[in-house]
């Protein structure tokens, strides 16, 4: 480690020793939803689905101006229910510390997101994950146990942060960088890379993402490449998503994504159109999802189709 390092390291862990933190009160929000689909266009039917979740949350000043919160989330679908899983039913747990020239440190027990996986949701909203089959496209690591540090404001419109995660006996490690900025009107535009290391092997994950908005309209684009040093399955996932909001109220999404991976003949695509509307703390919505080449099988065999209706309700 170099000496400016040193110096900072200890500059930090100064402030934080020296600096006590008075008992705050915590609170609670809570999510809960009911939905109906149908079991990805397959002969077994239809199905009920429920949601809930409870975020507890907390923060206050220490006597050295530092910003401390601590959030936690109670979830009783996050897990399967094992008894060798002792988190059950406990979800995302973090840490934050900051202040204006300090920038923000998030320390993630679990659920929390790498400088670059904050950024790799595909721009019409993963509708890859609608339980047809299709594995998760690679990605660098989610933020488990990790440090998530955005530095202060550099530029109006511009943020910049960066995430260690040291990896476990034998588990890869991973660094990783984004930054986005968005000081034009309407405009979103999104850069990160992140790095995960085993022994004998490294990839690289990157990912680019814009979004612009004009009046009604919303556009959106992104691409997640996925580069394995040595192997030859490297993929990719490129995605667009159009948005209309009808009224305040009420809007229609119709997006796109298509997941390629080297090796394969077939790409898998998947299209949906989702109408949503909200009024007071309820949002109602319906979306019809398709797929072709699902598990990169052509023809009928790899075509999938999917109809959700859900209610969420937030207090």
């Amino acid at each position: 480690m170099n000496n400016f390092k040193k110096v900072g390291l200890t500059a930090l862990a100064g402030s934080l020793l020296a600096t006590s933190a008075y008992a705050g009160a915590m609170s609670v929000a809570g999510s809960a939803s009911i939905g109906v689909k149908n079991n990805a266009g397959n002969s077994t039917g239809k199905s009920w689905t429920m949601g809930n979740q409870l975020t507890f949350s907390g923060s206050g000043e220490t006597d050295g101006g530092i910003n401390v919160a601590l959030s936690f989330v109670i979830d009783q679908g996050d897990d399967s229910a094992t008894t060798t899983n002792a988190r059950d039913p406990f979800d995302s747990h973090s840490l934050t510390l900051s202040n204006d020239s300090m920038g923000t440190l998030v320390f993630s027990g679990e659920g929390g997101s790498s400088a670059a996986s904050a950024l790799d949701g595909t721009a019409a909203g993963d509708i890859w994950d609608n339980g047809f089959g299709i594995s998760s496209p690679s990605a660098s690591e989610a933020g488990d146990n990790s440090m998530l540090y955005t530095l202060p404001s550099l530029m109006d419109g511009l943020s910049v942060s960066l995430s260690y995660s040291p990896g476990g006996a034998g588990g890869p490690s991973a660094t990783a960088w984004g930054t986005t900025y968005t000081g034009v009107e309407g405009l979103s535009v999104s850069y990160g890379q992140g790095q995960t290391e085993t022994v004998g092997s490294e990839a690289t994950q990157t990912t680019y993402k814009a979004s612009y908005a004009m009046g009604s309209f919303t556009v959106a684009a992104s691409s997640n490449e996925y580069d394995l040093d040595a192997g030859s399955n490297d993929e990719e996932t490129t995605s667009w998503k159009v948005s209309y909001t009808v009224s305040e109220d009420l809007s229609v999404s119709y997006g796109s994504e298509t997941l390629e991976t080297e090796g394969s003949t077939t790409d898998e695509e998947v299209e949906a159109l989702t109408v949503s509307y909200t009024t007071g703390g309820m949002t109602v919505s319906a979306a019809s999802v398709e797929a072709s080449g699902v598990d990169h099988t052509a023809g009928v065999s790899g075509d999938k189709e999917r109809w959700k209706l859900s209610a969420t309700f937030a207090f």
